[in-house]
């Protein structure tokens, strides 16, 4: 008889987050290994995965928790001023944070849990939501795996990323709390169960890895988009420019790149899509420099961006410049089964380097322009000589992020029970 996992989630709707991509990615892998599943998302609308129960989690709102949450809101907009620094220390949280974690709890407490497997909290960005929830509910523990897709809380990040946010002593406490109470937990990535087994000890008796699933997206209908030029030498950044992800380094070799190579200035371009505020003035200042240079700041579809990503020459991930990155980025396995070359940018000691390997040749630090140049001199060279045509060929990575991997680990929990 398959096993029953119940899955709670903050968001199943593709479009709104690399996160949530992560989540269906993943959930879709366990249908696919017929693993009977039910799903309590709180994405607010109705959405439905083929082969799974979908319940909506609806948010409370005849409470004080959630008038309190919107006099907030209507206060803050009004006077400018951010009350989270007042409230947050005194109670860890926001009042909007509370009431959603009450509403999943009062949706769980109707799951009759002594007819589920396995219990898996899956969440997004800095929410945690689901995870807070099940904290809350005892009765679940036995059979919970919580999943942890990033460091968490923000002061517990590695540098640059780490800062002391309000209730950051009560938010850690939470996941000092969480860490002992699931049975299991699981992490995208090897160096963060390693991250976050040093802070949090238990983590180093309950983890396991298991990474961010290859996805299957139709883009049979999927239109080409009118910037793209298909026989051109294209490289492709997709994906959010936060504040620490500084991608000057990565167009600044690419502009010298093209000074030392005139026959690329011809057919060569650099495409960035995707949100990018902290650095848009230092883009546009480039994109004025640069007419190889596309720059696509606004919302686009996932279905759009993973066609470029399966059609452009090269896909690149651009991580922070530090000693450490141990997240395994949402996008990863979406570069993966582009099979095109992946060009990393970020430290040596990162999940995606180790998976490309230690020699690996399209690596380098975000801030060497001189070895950033030469990956893309040698990149082209290979595109010009192969027909246009690159291909990464990581048989190894494809069956890593796929189902039979996350089988192995799943197998190795029920057979521990």
């Amino acid at each position: 008889m398959s096993k029953k996992i119940l899955i709670i989630v903050d968001s199943i709707d593709v479009d709104d987050s690399s996160g949530s991509k992560a989540n269906v990615a993943l959930i879709n892998s366990f249908i696919k290994l017929d693993y009977k599943v039910s799903i309590y998302h709180y994405t607010r609308k109705p959405i439905e995965i083929d082969k799974a129960s979908c319940f909506v989690i609806k948010e409370r709102k005849n409470n004080l928790l959630y008038v309190l949450s919107r006099v907030q809101r209507i206060f803050q907009r009004t006077f400018k001023i951010n009350l989270a620094k007042y409230l947050e220390p005194l109670f860890g949280f926001s009042f909007t944070f509370f009431n959603d974690v009450n509403s999943i709890k009062a949706a769980l407490k109707k799951v009759d849990v002594s007819k589920i497997d396995l219990i898996l909290t899956l969440s997004k960005a800095a929410s945690f939501r689901p995870h807070y929830a099940v904290n809350k509910l005892p009765t679940f523990h036995d059979k919970w795996m919580a999943y942890i897709h990033d460091p968490y809380p923000f002061s517990k990040y590695p540098k640059p990323y780490d800062w002391n946010e309000p209730g950051y002593k009560i938010k850690e406490q939470f996941f000092k709390n969480l860490s002992t109470n699931a049975k299991y937990s699981a992490f995208p990535s090897f160096l963060l169960k390693e991250y976050m087994g040093d802070i949090f000890k238990n983590f180093n008796k309950t983890g396991l890895v298991i990474p961010h699933q290859i996805i299957d997206v139709d883009i049979k209908e999927q239109t080409s988009p009118s910037y793209f030029e298909r026989n051109k030498f294209n490289v492709l950044h997709a994906g959010s420019l936060m504040k620490q992800r500084n991608p000057e380094g990565l167009i600044k070799g690419f502009q010298l790149f093209l000074q030392n190579n005139i026959e690329a200035k011809e057919n060569s371009k650099l495409i960035l899509v995707g949100n990018a505020d902290y650095h848009e003035n230092m883009i546009k200042i480039y994109s004025k420099k640069i007419p190889q240079l596309h720059v696509e700041l606004s919302h686009i579809s996932f279905k759009e961006v993973y066609w470029l990503q399966n059609h452009v020459s090269v896909n690149v991930i651009l991580e922070a410049d530090s000693e450490i990155s141990p997240f395994l980025p949402g996008k990863f396995p979406h570069c993966v089964s582009a099979n095109k070359p992946i060009f990393h940018l970020g430290p040596k000691k990162s999940e995606t380097r180790r998976l490309l390997g230690d020699n690996y040749t399209y690596s380098s630090e975000v801030t060497k322009i001189d070895e950033i140049v030469q990956i893309f001199e040698k990149l082209h060279t290979e595109w010009f000589h192969k027909d246009k045509e690159l291909v990464l060929n990581r048989p190894d990575l494809i069956d890593y992020l796929g189902e039979n991997h996350l089988n192995e680990q799943l197998t190795s929990v029920f057979n521990n029970d």
